[in-house]
């Protein structure tokens, strides 16, 4: 950018804009990898305190109303997207990006989530994935497997 405005003599005021854009599409397309590893903040007090088949009902509970969510998300995001496309929406700054390249992380990304919540569900029926791990309440609580 210093490079640009000083020697080039061009504006860098477009710079703001791409980051928060970007920033947003990270988090977007980033989600499913957070589910996937299971990074996300979670309280498990209630999973402390129940046993397997409670904890696989939770697990079950959790991940559908997720996947409904994320569901409908997507929907609306897509909706905004395509909007902004046909409608060649654009933003209000000397930039005047189309919109539709910033909306369309929103669809792509909560689409992948909802690709993840199935996979979830999917590995929970199958038996593959063990809800609220051992493993986890262990490293928690400093026990030793």
């Amino acid at each position: 950018m210093v490079v640009m405005r000083y020697f080039l003599g061009a504006s860098t005021i477009w710079q703001t804009e791409f980051v928060i854009y970007s920033l947003v599409a990270s988090t977007f397309i980033g989600s499913p990898y957070v589910l996937l590893v299971k990074g996300h903040v979670r309280v498990d007090l209630l999973p402390h305190y129940l046993g397997d088949r409670g904890k696989l009902v939770l697990s079950y509970i959790a991940s559908i109303l997720g996947l409904l969510f994320c569901a409908v998300l997507a929907w609306k995001g897509f909706e905004l997207f395509y909007e902004a496309l046909t409608e060649g929406w654009r933003t209000d700054t000397i930039w005047s990006l189309p919109l539709w390249i910033p909306y369309i992380s929103v669809p792509f990304g909560i689409g992948l989530l909802c690709l993840q919540y199935l996979a979830d569900i999917i590995a929970l029926t199958t038996g593959h994935q063990m809800p609220f791990p051992v493993e986890y309440h262990s490293a928690m609580h400093g026990e030793e497997d």
